[in-house]
């Protein structure tokens, strides 16, 4: 009973900050928040999906409160372009919840830095070090091993007598290829042997990941109400261990990976390596080091996988598209080697059903908040300082504004007219734009057509017995980035000779 009348004060504090709010600042429109809790609970599970349907209510730019603070959601072209470009300096800022500044050693890491010297010293490493084309050039052939390795292991599962007429869950395939990739790349180790056996570095790798969504999903509610943050305390002895558990294994890689340098006298390209040697150059600690390598883990291993399963089930749901992509292959690859990323510039279809793909399911369809470092005017209203303000990707991508027929799968589209989707048109921004763009959007584009090229040119694709191309479901899971609620099971029936549906592993 105690905690009524501290109730009570908190919602009429509220009430009177949110009056205080609305007197001072043109604030979007958006629906009635309640005290305390805001709209917290008016918030369907699949954000992007409920922020677009209040979209058609009240407009392309609304203000959603969570809890005590304003979350302002755009959801066209142009406000995307005023969010990203026009005053691009003023909302470069990003909003840090709980766990995620514990995670990020209160952003000393790219993903969580607040904008400023540091984020544009971790910046510059990222583009003129990590991901520059000689770089990842340099890189290409563990991308299309690990891709090979997906194409066996597909052909050994439908070849096998024993699964005659079985369909298969295709996110176990791409899955392997995003943790294999992103792990060889950041940390030069690929912690699965031929057998799919994972070792005993691989395990604790895993393990980390799994505890680390385990402890961020842990705060959802305390996060959004500051004042009853006393009532959800940080675990923060659950933070320290997790941290030190992190830490310990990435130092173990990076001691590793500083004992053969010094063998060999010369560094390998993989992104743990450059980063050592580029330590004194850039005056990087090891906090932003090892912040540096875990946001490639974050950003890279689910999303290129989820990309993939999307395009596959719009593929699966289009035998039309499907049969044209295969076209295309057999034109240019033909039927007696393997694709390869050198082979893209001459694919042009191949690369709008990846870019077509990205638009309708793009893998992150809220963009991450970026929070105002001043008073700032969009859309005619005004954000206050403080403020977040999120880009609703999915809904610019579906604006019938600006394309047409919006829910259609039609990777024509882009034959008609290029569209750029790494951050220069505000149509489609799978990887976001501005001074946040994402850095690694060139890697993700190569793997994501990687994958699909070797998908399609050596199978053919169909739903399970049973089910029509119509009845997959393409709903989406609720989360930060967007699994399919039903995870995508079809038939693969090999077009090749057998010869090529071996791994070209390479040791790098």
């Amino acid at each position: 009973m105690a905690l009524l009348p501290l109730l009570f004060t908190f919602a009429f504090i509220f009430l009177l900050y949110q009056l205080y709010q609305k007197l001072r600042f043109k604030l979007p429109p958006g629906p009635r928040p309640w005290p305390v809790v805001g709209n917290l609970y008016d918030i369907k599970p699949v954000r992007f999906r409920c922020f677009a349907d209040w979209a058609q209510t009240y407009g392309p730019i609304i203000s959603v409160w969570f809890g005590s603070t304003l979350n302002v959601i755009v959801s066209n072209s142009e406000l995307a372009k005023e969010v990203l470009k026009e005053h691009d300096q003023q909302l470069a800022d990003r909003h840090r919840s709980r766990s995620a500044a514990k995670f990020s050693r209160e952003g000393q890491d790219l993903i969580w830095a607040d904008y400023g010297p540091h984020y544009v010293k971790v910046r510059k490493v990222c583009t003129l070090e990590l991901f520059s084309p000689k770089r990842l050039e340099a890189l290409r052939p563990i991308r299309e091993d690990e891709v090979t390795a997906m194409v066996e292991s597909i052909f050994k599962d439908c070849t096998n007598p024993d699964n005659m007429g079985k369909s298969f869950l295709v996110k176990k395939y791409l899955g392997a290829v995003a943790f294999n990739n992103i792990t060889r790349l950041a940390f030069g180790k690929r912690f699965v042997n031929s057998e799919g056996v994972i070792d005993e570095q691989g395990q604790e790798f895993k393990a980390i990941v799994a505890n680390g969504l385990k402890l961020g999903a842990s705060l959802a509610m305390a996060e959004h109400i500051p004042w009853l943050r006393w009532l959800f305390p940080l675990e923060e002895e659950a933070f320290a261990k997790h941290g030190a558990r992190r830490d310990c294994l990435t130092r173990a890689i990076m001691e590793e990976h500083t004992l053969a340098r010094q063998k060999s006298g010369g560094a390998k390209q993989h992104f743990v390596d450059a980063l050592l040697t580029l330590q004194d150059k850039y005056d990087l600690s090891e906090d932003t080091i090892i912040g540096l390598l875990w946001d490639m883990i974050t950003a890279g291993m689910d999303t290129t996988a989820i990309s993939v399963e999307w395009a596959m089930a719009e593929l699966i749901k289009n035998p039309r598209v499907q049969q044209k992509a295969q076209e295309e292959l057999d034109q240019v690859i033909g039927l007696k080697r393997v694709l390869t990323e050198t082979d893209f510039s001459n694919l042009p279809y191949l690369q709008c059903v990846a870019k077509e793909a990205l638009r309708l399911h793009p893998p992150t369809p809220l963009m991450l908040p970026h929070r105002a470092n001043a008073n700032v005017k969009i859309g005619g209203y005004d954000i206050p300082k403080g403020s977040n303000v999120h880009v609703n990707v999915w809904a610019v991508a579906r604006d019938p504004a600006v394309w047409k027929n919006p829910s259609e799968f039609r990777p024509e589209r882009y034959l008609e007219e290029d569209v750029d989707m790494k951050g220069h048109d505000f149509r489609l921004l799978p990887f976001g734009a501005g001074r946040r763009v994402c850095p690694g959007a060139q890697l993700g584009i190569n793997l994501v057509t990687s994958m699909l090229g070797h998908l399609l040119h050596h199978f053919y694709w169909a739903p399970p017995s049973g089910l029509s191309p119509e009845e997959i479901d393409m709903a989406e899971n609720p989360g930060l980035v967007t699994y399919m609620r039903t995870p995508l099971q079809a038939m693969p029936r090999p077009r090749l000779p057998a010869q090529l549906y071996k791994r070209v592993a390479v040791d790098m």
